[in-house]
C-alpha cells in the first residue's frame, strides 16, 4: 500500500473516530490539494455548523463534504427543495446537478443572498436536500469567456476529477529528501519588462511561477529548456503559479502543455477566465499576422482544466514542503502577489508579481501583511529615480482637460488601452466625468476584447474595490452599463461609420499599439488633425506605441516591423500618467518600508536595467537590506 493509501486510511479513522456515531464515512480522498470527505448523512454534517471546521482545524487540510450517491434524492425532488430554500431576490438563473460527486451547481444573480449569513443558507440546502451546494454568479453583462469556461469545465467534468485526485496525491507524497535549501531561478523579466518566470525549487519540488511573452519581441522567450526548468523534463515540474492573466505574465503557460507539462496552474478564478481570453486572442493576432502562433487553442483548454482557482488568503497546499497563499495585488482583476511558506517554518518567499500599492478606482491598493518573509521578488516597471507617477486625481484632471479640448474643436480622442484594467479604469472616470457634466456625452466606442474583458470584471465583484462591487450588484446604478459606452462588434463597417461621425471617445487594444484593432483605427483617424491619441498605460521599450510616444509619425500599417504600407500620423499625441496598473517609485518603496517584518533580501526584476539598479540601490541605502538586479539565468541560494 503506497504511503498516500496509508495516510488516507488514518485520515479516515481520525474523521470517524471525531464525527458523531451517527454519521457515516464512505470515502476520503484527495482532490487536488483539498481532502475530500464522503458520507451518506450530508445532513447531519450540515446540522452542524462548525464540525467541518473543527475538522479543519484538527487535520490542518482544507475539507470539503460531499454526499455518497447513495443519499442523494433525485435531481427532480431536489430542485424543488432548493428553490424552496432559496429566497426569490436570489435570482437563480441555473440550478446543475452532478450525480457522480453530489454538488448542485447554482448560478444566481445575488450569489450572497444563496450563501446566507455565514454559510446558513448553504447548509439548509444540505439539510434539506443532501447536496453539496456549489454557487456562481450570473454575470451582469453576458461574457461569452465566462460561459464557454463555465461549460467546458462541466464537460470535462469527469477527467478534471481524476486530474484532481493525481494531483492529491501528489502534493501529499511523502518527503524523500533530508536537505534542507531554497533557491530561485530567473528565466526572463531581468533588467527587462516582459517573459516573466523564474523557477522556485527545494530538494523536494519544483514550482514555476508565471510563463510569459515579451511586447514587441517575437522570439524572446523564457528560457524554459534550461535544467532548472523544463530541460530534466516536464515532469519535474510540480506546479505552476499565475500571479495574472497580462500576457507578459500568462501568454506561453498554454505552451507547457505542448511540452508534455500536466500538472496543475494555481491562479484565482477570474486570473484562469482571462488567462483563456487573452491567449486565444494571442493566437489570433499571430494568424493575423501570418506568424506560426506556439500552440494551438487545444493546449489553452488543457491549461483551463488543468487550474486550480484559489480565493485571497487561502493557505493552501501545494506539495510536501510547500504551502501557497494569494493575496492581492491591486494590479488588475484576480492579480496576486504569491506568497510560499516553505517546509514547517524553513523558509518564506514572495513573488509580487506586478502591483499597484494605493487604492485605484477598481481595486484595493496591494497587500503586503505576511506572516513572514525572507526574501522578496519585486517589481521594478517604475523603478527608476525619477519614476514618480502624477496622482491620481490630477491625472484625472489632465485627461479630462485633453478630452474636453479636443471633442470642443469636433475630434476624437483615441486611447489605446489594454483589455483587463487599464479600459475599466479609465471606462470609470469618463462615466462619472459624463454624469457630473464635466464632459460631453458623447459615444465611448470599446473595440477588440475591452467589452469581454469588462463583462468578465462585473462577474467577479468581489475582486474589486468595496463601493464599486455595491455599484455592480444594482443594474441601475452598474456603471459599465452607461448608455454612452458602444461596444464595437460590426468589423471595419462599423469603424468606418465611426470615423465618418462626429466626436467620440475610442478605446482600443493593443495596449502597446503592438497589432490589434488599434491599427485600424490609425488607419481611419490618424491623419485627423483636430484629432488626439492618447497614451495611459506603459509602452514597453521596442514596442510601437514607445515608438510614437519618442516623436515618430510615420507609422507602419499593414504588416508587421514595417513590412506593408504607411501613414503619417498627423493625430496631436498625448501622455497622461497615472492610470497604470504598476506602482511607481514611491509606491514600490512604501510597499517595502511599510512590510512588517520586512524581508532580509530583495530580488528587483520586471523592469529595464536603470529601473531594476536604481530600485535595487535605494532599497538597500534606505532599508538596509540586501537587494539585487540579477540577469537573466541567475541562481540564488538560500539557507
Amino acid at each position: 500500500m503506497s504511503t498516500v493509501e496509508n495516510q488516507l486510511e488514518e485520515l479516515q479513522s481520525t474523521i470517524e473516530s471525531e464525527v458523531p456515531n451517527d454519521i457515516t464515512i464512505t470515502e476520503v480522498r484527495y482532490e487536488g490539494p483539498e481532502l475530500v470527505i464522503y458520507t451518506r448523512d450530508p445532513k447531519r454534517f450540515a446540522s452542524d455548523g462548525d464540525l467541518v471546521r473543527q475538522l479543519a482545524s484538527q487535520l490542518r487540510k482544507r475539507i470539503t463534504v460531499r454526499p455518497d450517491p447513495t443519499a442523494l434524492s433525485s435531481p427532480d425532488d431536489a430542485e424543488a427543495e432548493v428553490t424552496e430554500v432559496i429566497p426569490d431576490e436570489a435570482g437563480v438563473t441555473d440550478l446543475d446537478f452532478h450525480i457522480d460527486t453530489g454538488e448542485v451547481v447554482i448560478e444566481a444573480q445575488k450569489p450572497g443572498m444563496v450563501i446566507g449569513r455565514h454559510g446558513t443558507t448553504l447548509r439548509e440546502i444540505t439539510q434539506e436536500t443532501g447536496w453539496t451546494p456549489e454557487v456562481v454568479r450570473t454575470p451582469p453583462i453576458e461574457s461569452s469567456t465566462v460561459k464557454n469556461v463555465r461549460n467546458f469545465l462541466k464537460q470535462e467534468r469527469n477527467e478534471r476529477r481524476d486530474i484532481l485526485e493525481r494531483i492529491g496525491r501528489q502534493i501529499h507524497r511523502e518527503e524523500m529528501s533530508d536537505d534542507q535549501w531554497v533557491r530561485i531561478t530567473t528565466l526572463g523579466c531581468c533588467r527587462e519588462v516582459g517573459r516573466a518566470a523564474f523557477i522556485l525549487s527545494t530538494p523536494e519540488t519544483r514550482v514555476l511561477i508565471d510563463c510569459g511573452d515579451k511586447p514587441g519581441s517575437e522570439d524572446e522567450v523564457p528560457y524554459l529548456q534550461v535544467p532548472e526548468a523544463l530541460g530534466s523534463g516536464p515532469s519535474s515540474l510540480d506546479a505552476v503559479i499565475l500571479t495574472h492573466a497580462h500576457l507578459d505574465h500568462s501568454a506561453l503557460v498554454p505552451l507547457l502543455f505542448k511540452y508534455g507539462y500536466d500538472g496543475p496552474i494555481y491562479t484565482t478564478e477570474p486570473s484562469r477566465d482571462l488567462m483563456g481570453l487573452l491567449t486565444l486572442d494571442y493566437l489570433d493576432v499571430a494568424a493575423k499576422e501570418g506568424r506560426a502562433p506556439p500552440y494551438e487553442s487545444e493546449m489553452v483548454r488543457e491549461a483551463i482544466k488543468h487550474t486550480i482557482p484559489l480565493e485571497y488568503g487561502d493557505v493552501t497546499d501545494i506539495a510536501p514542503d510547500i504551502k501557497l497563499t494569494l493575496h492581492n495585488a491591486g494590479h488588475i482583476l484576480g492579480s496576486a502577489v504569491a506568497h510560499f511558506h516553505i517546509g514547517d517554518g524553513l523558509y518564506n518567499v514572495a513573488f509580487s508579481g506586478d502591483i499597484h500599492y494605493d487604492d485605484t478606482r477598481l481595486f484595493n491598493g496591494a497587500v503586503n501583511d505576511f506572516p513572514r518573509v525572507e526574501t522578496l521578488v519585486l517589481e521594478s516597471t517604475y523603478g527608476g529615480r525619477d519614476d514618480y507617477q502624477t496622482d491620481q486625481k490630477d491625472s484625472e484632471r489632465k485627461l479630462k482637460h485633453v478630452l474636453k479640448n479636443t471633442l470642443e474643436r469636433d475630434g476624437k480622442v483615441v486611447i489605446p488601452a489594454f483589455a483587463v484594467g487599464r479600459s475599466q479604469e479609465i471606462m470609470l472616470v469618463l462615466e462619472e466625468a459624463m454624469r457630473k457634466g464635466e464632459l460631453p456625452e458623447v459615444p465611448v466606442h470599446l473595440d477588440g476584447m475591452i467589452w469581454e474583458a469588462t463583462a468578465i470584471h462585473t462577474t467577479y465583484p468581489e475582486y474589486l474595490r468595496d463601493d464599486l462591487r455595491e455599484r455592480i450588484f444594482h443594474d441601475d446604478s452598474n456603471p459599465f452599463l452607461a448608455d454612452q459606452f458602444n461596444h464595437i462588434d460590426g468589423g471595419e463597417e462599423e469603424r468606418q461609420e465611426v470615423a465618418d461621425s462626429g466626436p467620440c471617445i475610442i478605446l482600443s487594444t493593443s495596449g502597446m499599439m503592438e497589432g490589434g484593432p488599434i491599427m485600424s483605427w490609425l488607419e481611419h483617424v490618424g491623419s485627423e488633425e483636430d484629432s488626439t491619441l492618447m497614451f495611459v498605460g506603459y509602452q514597453a521599450e521596442g514596442t510601437l506605441g514607445s515608438r510614437i510616444q519618442n516623436g515618430r509619425r510615420e507609422i507602419p500599417i499593414g504588416g508587421r516591423n514595417g513590412r506593408g504600407s504607411s501613414l503619417t500620423l498627423n493625430m496631436d499625441v498625448k501622455t497622461v500618467d497615472g492610470f497604470s496598473g504598476h506602482a511607481d517609485r514611491q509606491g514600490l518603496e512604501n510597499f517595502v518600508q511599510t512590510m512588517n517584518p520586512r524581508p532580509e533580501k530583495v530580488l528587483c526584476v520586471h523592469g529595464d536595467e536603470r529601473s531594476t539598479q536604481d530600485l535595487s540601490s535605494a532599497l538597500y541605502h534606505d532599508f538596509n537590506m540586501r537587494t539585487f538586479a540579477p540577469k537573466n539565468l541567475e541562481t540564488f541560494r538560500f539557507l
